[in-house]
């Protein structure tokens, strides 16, 4: 009997700290860095630095060869809202939410990342 007590409790403390590094890496890895100011930048070149935190809501259109990619900022928050591009994977990373994950629409040449932030722009692009 004490047997199943002991693995009963060795499973529910596992199952436990499982649940709770979890939890930790979701809040981590959703968290800002500690500075709030971001850089657009489009063919290499720095075409806006924006401080998020005094930011109003509103849309960024950035053209880049006849395409258009369109950036919303909304409470504090930047996303890719709309891109013309074939994958989309600017608009699927979401958020910016780390300096080191920057947002990037590789075939329209546009960066969105925290300045600053330890990001490495040629490592990511």
């Amino acid at each position: 009997m004490k047997n199943k007590n002991t693995a009963a409790a060795v499973v529910i403390a596992a199952a436990a700290v499982i649940l709770l590094s979890s939890i930790a890496a979701v809040v981590i890895s959703r968290r800002k860095p500690a500075g709030s100011t971001v850089e657009i930048i489009s063919d290499g070149k720095v075409i806006c630095t924006l401080d998020l935190s005094s930011e109003p809501d509103r849309e960024i259109t950035v053209e880049y060869k006849g395409r258009k990619n369109i950036i919303a900022i909304e409470n504090g928050d930047i996303y890719m809202k709309e891109a013309e591009c074939p994958d989309h994977t600017c608009m699927k990373t979401g958020r910016l939410s780390e300096a080191g994950v920057p947002i990037v629409c590789l075939p329209n040449h546009l960066i969105i990342r925290y300045k600053n932030g330890g990001g490495d722009t040629d490592a990511a692009a």
